[in-house]
């Protein structure tokens, strides 16, 4: 019978106070504050993973977990809070950095679809109210570009929080009024484009006129026009503004797109706009992050 323990990793579990453990090799990542500050905001303790520790010379040497005993001291507030870990006696410091380096190498990252999918398994009650409202739409979530489907799933959830349901309710009602449901209006970009100007402009947004004027142009051109001008979902705002306000005096004015407070990101206002922009000169300050939108729908923008 072949020998199947040398499948199986040499390795023991022990309770380690986070202050016993070191986590400063040369191979390691910096820490990021960030990262570890939002995790400890969300802690959930079922999310905590075993440390992998290598015992060299008698010192605890973490060679993964390093933002998991961070982000437990800041929960517990003190560095003698215990972790799990798990513990290999017979590394050597360069097998360390081998598999530091390599442990993420053949792992598959989940899919937006696949985590959306797994948080109405669990009944959490965000994803469940953007699966009923896009059914209530006649439309479903799905992970490829298809019709009668939605798969920017990222943007959804993204402008549900930030902008809360009513946002996102109108999102939807705009461009299924507007593009009637044609798959290509569900992408990211134009989902998120749509959202910035009801945020920009609330009640002056007209509905009707929106379904009016930008009924008349194909998801195509809007792409087109849209590539021109800026990027992201920002230049499909701009696109949509444009096609908007044609033939209307005053039309929205284009200052307001620009006027949210800043989350750090610039861009530069396009020339033809600078002087409707007023106050704006160089540049225009953004709420909505890059991230905001997505093409995990695979249609490149």
């Amino acid at each position: 019978m072949d020998d199947l323990s040398q499948y199986v990793p040499k390795v023991y579990f022990e309770q380690i106070r986070i202050k016993d453990l070191v986590s400063n090799q040369d191979y390691q990542r910096n820490i990021s504050i960030s990262n570890v500050k939002r995790a400890a905001d969300n802690f959930d303790l079922y999310q905590i993973n075993p440390v992998k520790v290598s015992r060299r010379d008698g010192i605890n040497y973490v060679f993964n977990g390093q933002h998991t005993i961070e982000i437990v001291a800041l929960v517990s507030g003190s560095r003698e809070t215990p972790v799990w870990c798990m513990i290999y006696d017979d590394l050597e410091y360069t097998q360390e950095a081998d598999i530091f380096a390599n442990q993420l190498k053949y792992t598959k990252a989940l899919t937006p679809y696949e985590i959306f999918n797994a948080n109405i398994e669990a009944g959490n009650d965000k994803q469940l109210m953007i699966r009923d409202l896009v059914e209530s739409f006649g439309l479903k979530i799905a992970h490829t570009k298809t019709p009668g489907a939605i798969c920017a799933i990222s943007t959804l959830e993204s402008i549900l929080d930030k902008y809360g349901f009513h946002v996102l309710n109108r999102t939807l009602t705009l461009c299924c009024g507007t593009w009637e449901g044609d798959y290509n209006s569900f992408s990211g970009n134009i989902l998120m484009g749509i959202a910035r100007l009801i945020v920009a402009y609330e009640d002056t947004l007209k509905d009707d006129t929106f379904k009016e004027k930008l009924g008349c142009v194909s998801t195509r051109e809007l792409i087109r026009s849209a590539k021109e001008r800026n990027n992201g979902s920002m230049g499909y705002a701009e696109a949509m503004l444009s096609f908007y306000n044609r033939r209307m005096k005053p039309g929205l004015p284009w200052g307001k797109l620009y006027a949210a407070k800043s989350k750090g990101k610039k861009y530069t206002i396009p020339p033809a706009m600078a002087g409707q922009a007023g106050m704006f000169e160089a540049t225009y300050d953004e709420t909505f992050d890059e991230e905001d939108f997505d093409d995990s729908d695979g249609s490149g923008f």
